[in-house]
């Protein structure tokens, strides 16, 4: 079976990248297509396939400056010449599911989330966008949904990577989907031994504006209780400009050390929405507790009072209450790294293949 995955852009390993490292697992004859490729910037199992950028990857700084083409993007797709796949698959968050499939192929759309910029969150796109970018925004984005919702005709089955995403499918592109979590290498985390840990809370991740890390920052300065925070980002110079006494602001870091900073944290603090959030269920997998923003994908994955707490709105004064009443409850390292495993590798490779076999099954019964 031929088989072609098409990812916006592959620039960086970061939770949608995951996912197509788990797709080449499961497909590793499988063609990728893609927008922008920095063969340096992603792993060696993605980079073991045939890899076929679209006209973007050969405009000027394309692997900078990649998002700034992103009216150009439906066009590259429906360029590609995907004659003789069998299976497509599509992972959506930046433009991916426009391609024009050959009519006997099956074509699933893996959905992050429906492009954030042009629908849920375009108002702070554009609020935080240049002066030429917010004139230029209305009519590029108006083109763009358009060009989104017809092109989810072409996709004969959504996948959702949270039920939070499968509204906004149902919402935006009026269609059904079903939802199979991203894989979470669960195991490769583990629990910490009680004299190892800290008395440090941790925040992870891209410090980006909409996950809010200056509420995190702030809420810690009045506190006065220490914060490590590990990520980079745009924001990374404004939350070290921030930063009391009490906070570490250690930027991006190696893998070994994130993980041994889960294991030691008192607890993750999460005060962003995400469509799923691969953060919290790894600092779950170390056996550590989530104090995250009570909307979106943390909401499906954090169990209240058994491995978190929410706080039910994005201000300083909610993470500081979420942060005390994180003390009135009983934390057991053991069944909250239990309730993580849910969402390890393995059901990802169980359902995904499952939901995969099943539409081609029925395909070739219809044919």
């Amino acid at each position: 079976m031929k088989v072609a995955i098409i990812h916006y852009w592959l620039v960086g390993m970061r939770g949608g990248e995951k996912v197509i490292e788990a797709l080449c697992e499961m497909y590793p004859q499988a063609d990728i297509f893609t927008h922008v490729y920095v063969p340096e910037m992603v792993s060696d199992r993605i980079n073991r396939h045939k890899i076929i950028p679209t006209f973007i990857n050969s405009l000027p700084r394309a692997s900078k400056m990649y998002k700034n083409y992103l009216p150009l993007m439906p066009l590259a797709l429906e360029q590609l010449d995907l004659r003789g796949y069998d299976l497509v698959i599509s992972s959506e968050s930046g433009p991916a599911k426009g391609i024009i499939a050959p009519a006997r192929a099956l074509h699933v759309c893996y959905c992050h989330t429906p492009m954030r910029y042009i629908w849920n969150m375009y108002q702070d796109y554009r609020d935080s966008a240049g002066r030429v970018a917010r004139l230029l925004m209305p009519p590029l984005t108006h083109y763009l949904r358009m060009w989104d919702v017809s092109s989810a005709a072409r996709v004969d089955s959504f996948v959702a990577n949270s039920a939070t995403v499968a509204g906004r499918i149902h919402r935006y592109y009026g269609a059904d989907s079903v939802v199979i979590h991203p894989p979470v290498d669960t195991a490769a985390f583990s629990i910490a031994a009680p004299s190892e840990l800290g008395d440090y809370y941790l925040m992870a991740g891209e410090l980006v504006s909409y996950k809010r890390p200056d509420l995190a920052v702030q809420a810690f300065n009045e506190m006065k209780l220490k914060l490590v925070v590990i990520g980079g980002g745009e924001m990374l110079d404004e939350i070290r400009r921030l930063a009391g006494p009490t906070i570490t602001i250690l930027g991006p870091q190696p893998f070994d050390v994130l993980k041994k900073h889960y294991a030691g944290c008192r607890a993750l603090i999460f005060p962003g929405e995400e469509d799923f959030g691969m953060v919290p269920v790894e600092a779950m997998a170390s056996g550590r507790p989530v104090v995250a923003f009570g909307r979106g994908g943390a909401t499906e994955t954090v169990a209240k009072d058994l491995s978190g707490v929410f706080f039910p709105e994005q201000t300083v004064e909610a993470i500081s209450s979420a942060v005390r009443n994180l003390a009135g409850i009983e934390i057991d390292p053991a069944k909250i790294a239990a309730h993580a495993s849910q969402f390890g590798r393995d059901q990802f490779f169980q359902k995904m293949r499952a939901h995969i076999d099943g539409l081609l099954a029925e395909r070739v019964r219809a044919h």
